[in-house]
């Protein structure tokens, strides 16, 4: 593992797939233009809408975004994330996948995760957020990549963010970046975002990189922002705000390795 520059790219993608390709591919020409190797896009980078228009469309979003992913890691040689989108279920056209595909320079596809844990809440806000009904859950925790250049990477999608036993699975195969691509509420973001990452940074002494969705998409979904790197002590290093843009900071093998010297707490944990 080298050390190298990672993006997290935060978005305010709409029910409009072209455009969120367009605004996605925009940010990634900046962010290999500031020297970024890994990249990171949001949950729901391709389509941001209603639920049921998102299911109608999974076909179409889920190839254009599969071909948009590895077209633009080829044509930049970076590693990519894409941090969410539909795949349909082929045994039930009712409901899709929500899909997280990590593809290296040369375009192809190095691990692919199927979010576990669906967001089925009654938010205070007085939203209400169904994901199951048109997702179907994953069966299996996170794949990883393991990288000789960019490390092992672990892969997990926002809701997964409050089941700290998904990251402590990645730390113990190995993990040394989380990658937590999300699309967090405005109303739950502002207590619970920052705090849950840092969580899964320190207890796991990972590097965590976690592209986001920000602003109004679509009628009262509001989206928090503040796509983030935090290093393997819980620092902050990197903060995209509420707007459009990044989060891009160093990974850096030494900093990992002298955490963990300092706080090996992974050795000491006692197995159940």
């Amino acid at each position: 593992m080298k050390s190298y520059l990672a993006a997290a790219i935060q978005m305010t993608s709409k029910p409009d797939l072209e455009k969120n390709l367009s605004q996605a591919e925009e940010l990634i020409e900046l962010a290999v233009h500031k020297g970024a190797e890994l990249i990171g896009l949001p949950e729901n980078f391709a389509f941001l809408g209603n639920e049921e228009d998102k299911l109608a469309q999974s076909e179409a979003i889920a190839l254009k975004s599969e071909k948009f992913l590895k077209t633009m890691a080829q044509r930049f040689q970076i590693t990519l994330l894409g941090g969410g989108f539909p795949v349909p279920v082929e045994a039930n056209g009712s409901k899709a996948y929500n899909t997280a595909s990590l593809i290296d320079k040369d375009g192809t596809e190095v691990a692919c995760y199927r979010k576990v844990h669906l967001f089925d809440v009654n938010v205070p806000d007085g939203n209400t957020y169904l994901e199951s009904n048109t997702v179907m859950a994953g069966k299996e925790f996170p794949p990883l990549y393991v990288s000789e250049e960019l490390g092992t990477i672990g892969l997990s999608i926002c809701y997964d963010v409050r089941f700290p036993e998904l990251y402590r699975y990645l730390s113990a195969k190995g993990a040394d970046l989380l990658c937590i691509p999300a699309a967090f509420t405005a109303y739950t973001g502002k207590d619970h975002w920052k705090i849950l990452l840092q969580a899964r940074a320190i207890e796991n002494t990972c590097y965590v990189i976690a592209p986001a969705q920000t602003g109004n998409h679509y009628a009262r979904r509001y989206t928090h922002g503040h796509a983030m790197i935090i290093d393997p002590w819980g620092v902050i290093l990197a903060d995209a705000g509420e707007t459009p843009g990044m989060a891009i900071a160093e990974i850096n093998p030494i900093r990992l390795e002298q955490v963990r010297q300092q706080m090996p707490s992974l050795k000491h944990r006692v197995l159940s």
